[in-house]
C-alpha cells in the first residue's frame, strides 16, 4: 500500500506532470505520513515552472555566499519542491510521534514521505487547529516571523524578548497583499501595531486585506503621500515605523522605501527573480536615511539564533493561527484541488491563466473554499 508515492515533477519550463517514486523502507526511529494537504507557493515554486530561478542557470557556492557560472545548481526534473505539507503518520518505529498524528512539515508536493527525526524536520499539530490551516506551521508561517523579528532586532538588538517587540504601539505599512504579506499583517495585527496598512495593486486582495483587519491602500493611487499625510511622528517626520516587503516586484521595493518616515527600515521578504532595476538608491533611500534589511528565512538576525529558533517561530505560528485561525481560512485559503490537479493548476498559475491567493493539494476537497 505504501510501496510507492505520487510526486509532482517539473519535467521543464511549463511541463509539469505527476510520477511515481519509490518509497523506503521506514527506519529504525522514522516514520511514514500520508500527505493529507500540500500547500503550493505562488512564487518561488513557479519559478522553476517558469524557469527563472537563479538555481536553474548557475552554481550557488554556499561556503562564498554568491551565484557563479558554471553548471547550475538545480537542473531539470525539479521535484519534491513545496514546504507546507500537512502529513498524517499511518506508520510509527519511533516515540517522537505517534500512528494518527498530524504532522506539519516540509517534504515538497508527494503522496507520502518516509521521515526520520534526525535528518526531517517536523511539527505536531494541536488537535483544535484547522488541519489545513498546518500548511503554515512548518515553514511559511515561520518566514513570515521571521520578517518581524528582524524589526524586532532593528529597535532591540539581541535584547529582543516578544516577536511583538519591533511592531507593537508602532505604525506598520505592509507592500504586497498575497499570502507572505497577509500573514506578516495578520501577526502584526495580533501584536498590537498601534496600525497596520496594507498596500498593493489588486483590489480582491486588498478585500481580503481588509477583512483580516488591516487598513488598505490601492499602489496605483500615491500611498506614499497619502501615507505621510496621515502618520506624523513631528517636523519633517512622516511615514511608516516599519515597512514588511512582500511582493518580488522592483517597483515594490522602490514604493517601500517611499513610505518610510526618515531613518526607518524596510524588512525585505520578497524574492526578486528579475532584479531590481526600478529601485532608485539616490532618492528616498539616500536622502532619508534608510536601512533594507533582508528576512530570508535561511538565518535569524545575528545574535538571536539561540532564543529564536526555527521551533520557536513554528510555535508563534501556530499561536497566530489559534487566534486568527477562522478568519484565516475563510479569507487566504482560495483553491482546494486534489492532488491530481496539482500539475494542471500549477501550469495555469504560472501562466496567469488562473489565479489565486493560496492553493491547496488535498486528499479530499468536499470542504474547499473559493
Amino acid at each position: 500500500m505504501h510501496d510507492v508515492a505520487t510526486v509532482l515533477s517539473i519535467e521543464a519550463p511549463g511541463e509539469v506532470t505527476l510520477v511515481e517514486e519509490k518509497l523506503g523502507d521506514v527506519p529504525d526511529g522514522g516514520f511514514l505520513v500520508e500527505t493529507v494537504h500540500s500547500g503550493v507557493s505562488a512564487g518561488t515554486e513557479l519559478t522553476y515552472v517558469k524557469g527563472d530561478n537563479p538555481y536553474l542557470t548557475s552554481t550557488w557556492d554556499r561556503g562564498l555566499g554568491l551565484f557563479l557560472e558554471g553548471t547550475p545548481s538545480i537542473a531539470y526534473p525539479v521535484r519534491g519542491i513545496g514546504y507546507m505539507q500537512v502529513g498524517r503518520v499511518v506508520e510509527t518505529r519511533t516515540r517522537a510521534v505517534a500512528e494518527g498524528a498530524l504532522v506539519a512539515m516540509a517534504y515538497g508536493h508527494r503522496s507520502a514521505y518516509v521521515a526520520d527525526p534526525m535528518r526531517d524536520r517536523f511539527v505536531p499539530l494541536p488537535g483544535e487547529l484547522d488541519p489545513m490551516l498546518g500548511i503554515y506551521v512548518a515553514h511559511m508561517g515561520p518566514i513570515c516571523a521571521n520578517g518581524l523579528l528582524h524589526a524586532a532586532a532593528d529597535l532591540y538588538g539581541q535584547d529582543v524578548h516578544h516577536l511583538g517587540d519591533g511592531v507593537r504601539g508602532r505604525r506598520v505599512a505592509v507592500v504586497g497583499a498575497g499570502v507572505v504579506g497577509l500573514l506578516t499583517a495578520s501577526f502584526a495585527i495580533s501584536y498590537g501595531a498601534a496600525e497596520v496598512v496594507v498596500v498593493d495593486e489588486t483590489p480582491d486582495r486588498l478585500a481580503v486585506a481588509a477583512a483580516l483587519g488591516a487598513d488598505t491602500l490601492a499602489a496605483d493611487a500615491d500611498p506614499a503621500v497619502e501615507l505621510k499625510r496621515r502618520w506624523r511622528h513631528g517636523p519633517d517626520d512622516r511615514g511608516a515605523d516599519v515597512v514588511f516587503q512582500c511582493r518580488g516586484r522592483a517597483r515594490a521595493l522602490a514604493l517601500a522605501l517611499k513610505l518610510l518616515r526618515p531613518q526607518g527600515v524596510a524588512v525585505d521578504l520578497a524574492f526578486y527573480t528579475d532584479g531590481a532595476q526600478e529601485v532608485r538608491l539616490g532618492e528616498e533611500f539616500h536622502h532619508n536615511g534608510l536601512s533594507l534589511r533582508c528576512a530570508q528565512i535561511g538565518r535569524v538576525p545575528r545574535g538571536l539564533a539561540h532564543a529564536w529558533d526555527r521551533e520557536r517561530l513554528s510555535y508563534e505560528s501556530v499561536v497566530l493561527l489559534a487566534g486568527r485561525g477562522e478568519l484565516l481560512r475563510r479569507h487566504l485559503i482560495t483553491d482546494v484541488v486534489g492532488f491530481d490537479e496539482g500539475p494542471r493548476l500549477m501550469a495555469q498559475l504560472a501562466s496567469r491563466e488562473r489565479h489565486a491567493l493560496q492553493a491547496v493539494l488535498s486528499d479530499h476537497v468536499d470542504d474547499q473554499s473559493g
